[in-house]
């Protein structure tokens, strides 16, 4: 009894800071459970039906069945220049608590859980209002073939990092607390879920294939084109990645203020278990060190051979020619004296 009484003043503050449609129209609202919610399937978002729909992410719910799955869809604001809040659990007073989300002005506190699509942990980065049009962030959410002219492109770092944790507090839960104003936008009064979410949200609840017991955390329908819709336009999960449980912690849903209190069915166990895989580590890698270079050998110093001495022959000397006696020298011959010529003659006689 004494874990009762320190449950049900978190519940029934809950039940007053919200609108009487949340409470008719969240299945979950005031159940608290001690095992926590699977983690977030990872999905592709489908295209927007048309302009002035809003992108609501999908979240683990509590019914008969244990958690199901509400897929994301396009909502249809209650009106102008509302933005969505979405759902989270959190971990109070060693249980977790349901709570739900909420249209407002502003995009307020839920745990900082990173739901993907422009719902990175805080606030919205999927598009804002402008008077009275609604732009959208190209970079984050998926047109298809939807004719949209009031749109922006602001790239986000993290947008495919979703798909981890979906709860707050708690071990292994998120650590991020809300700020004061947050805190006091959490206590206005804000519409809940519109009537096409509350159909939503029912015919997820009735779905099976959307227990987590069944589909241990793949949900078929992962998100929808439009809400109540899960005959067309809907996409399955992607990954299915394990929910961690604490040692010790069970089901056990604790009774809250309004409602009968849901029943939880788990999911009968097979007579033989499929044995547990064996590892098996793969061999060790041997080493084996390569050789050694084999060192070059020194190359070998041959002496050029030392110039042989020839000594040049020695010259032998040119016989010289017998002396010759002087030649003989003939006498002179006497020439006739020139006859003189008398110049008393005439010439040419």
């Amino acid at each position: 009894m004494h874990r009762l009484r320190l449950v049900v003043p978190v519940l029934l503050a809950l039940g007053a800071a919200t609108t009487p449609q949340i409470a008719s129209a969240q299945v979950a609202v005031g159940v608290t459970v001690t095992v926590p919610p699977p983690v977030l399937p990872v999905y592709a978002q489908p295209p927007l039906p048309d302009p002035g729909y809003i992108w609501v992410p999908g979240y683990w719910a509590w019914g008969a069945g244990g958690y199901y799955w509400v897929p994301g869809t396009w909502v249809l604001p209650p009106a102008a220049g509302l933005l969505w809040t979405p759902a989270y659990w959190e971990w109070i007073n060693g249980a977790y608590v349901f709570v739900p989300g909420y249209w407002g002005p502003q995009v307020g506190y839920y745990g900082g859980i990173n739901y993907g699509y422009g719902y990175f942990g805080t606030g919205y980065a999927g598009g804002y209002w402008h008077s009275g049009a609604f732009f959208y962030n190209r970079a984050v959410n998926n047109f298809g073939r939807a004719h949209i002219e009031h749109f922006y492109s602001r790239p986000v770092a993290n947008r495919q990092a979703f798909g981890g944790v979906s709860f707050n507090g708690g071990r292994g839960g998120t650590a991020l607390r809300p700020t004061p104003q947050q805190e006091a936008l959490a206590h206005q009064s804000h519409p809940g879920l519109t009537p096409l979410q509350t159909q939503h949200q029912q015919a997820a609840a009735g779905n099976h294939t959307l227990w987590n017991s069944v589909n241990h955390g793949r949900p078929p329908i992962a998100a929808t084109s439009r809400p109540a819709t899960f005959n067309a336009g809907t996409v399955p999960a992607r990954n299915a990645a394990p929910t961690p449980h604490p040692a010790g912690q069970t089901a056990q849903p604790l009774p809250h203020a309004a409602g009968p209190t849901p029943q939880y069915h788990p999911q009968q166990q097979p007579n033989h278990p499929a044995p547990a895989p064996q590892y098996h580590p793969a061999p060790a890698p041997q080493y084996h060190p390569a050789p050694a270079p084999r060192p070059a050998p020194a190359p070998e110093y041959h002496p050029a051979p030392a110039p042989q001495y020839h000594p040049a022959p020695a010259p032998h000397p040119e016989p010289r020619p017998a002396p010759q006696a002087a030649p003989q020298h003939a006498p002179p011959q006497q020439h006739a004296p020139p006859q003189e010529h008398d110049d008393r003659r005439p010439p040419g006689n």
